[in-house]
């Protein structure tokens, strides 16, 4: 059954990366909503390497402050909640869990190299997952890389396994600070017949 075109609308057509916030708050209940939403989402081998730092406290935004790029300082403060997505480099230490059918953790301890591809591109798959979750809710997000990965990891993933993807700020967006949409390549530009 194909969604409508309302609902299309809101996850694609007309949804909007945004850059400006309104003074509105987002919630407890809203962000557990968020994720138990996310984490539903297909990973390959159930593996669900991302990790999420629901950064919105005053302290959490001065730490977060100083691994910005200048030209995303002011939308991430102005932000109600910047999300960082980070992925765990152990992963696979709960496919026994999240896996059963197989020993799914030994393919990934025998090749870090295979193990970190295989979380980036999967939490990769969640980040866009949570903008997807977050605009059916009816919130607005604008996802970042202008940051300094070292820094970010050094000031919220020190002594830990996890380390930065990238950013994503959540909110009730500004219309007003909306920039005029930018195009998209057609099929024929990006797409092959094979």
């Amino acid at each position: 059954m194909s969604l409508d075109t309302h609902t299309l609308d809101q996850l694609f057509l007309q949804a909007r990366s945004h850059n400006g916030w309104r003074d509105e708050p987002v919630s407890d209940a809203q962000l557990q909503q968020l994720y138990d939403l996310v984490r539903m989402g297909p990973t390959s081998a159930n593996c669900s390497p991302a990790r999420f730092v629901f950064v919105r406290s005053a302290a959490g935004k001065e730490k977060l402050k100083p691994c910005l790029s200048s030209g995303n300082l002011e939308k991430t403060m102005s932000a109600p909640v910047t999300v960082i997505v980070a992925y765990d480099k152990a992963f696979y230490e709960h496919l026994p869990a999240l896996f059963p059918h197989a020993d799914a953790r030994s393919w990934f301890t025998s090749s870090p190299a295979f193990a970190e591809q295989t979380a980036l591109r999967n939490s990769s798959m969640q980040a866009a997952y949570l903008i997807l979750a977050a605009r059916a809710m009816g919130l607005d997000s604008g996802a970042m890389s202008g940051f300094d990965a070292g820094k970010l990891d050094a000031a919220f993933f020190a002594d830990s396994t996890w380390t930065s993807n990238l950013l994503i700020n959540l909110g009730h967006g500004n219309p007003d600070k909306l920039f005029a949409r930018l195009p998209r390549l057609a099929f024929d530009d990006a797409c092959q017949l094979a």
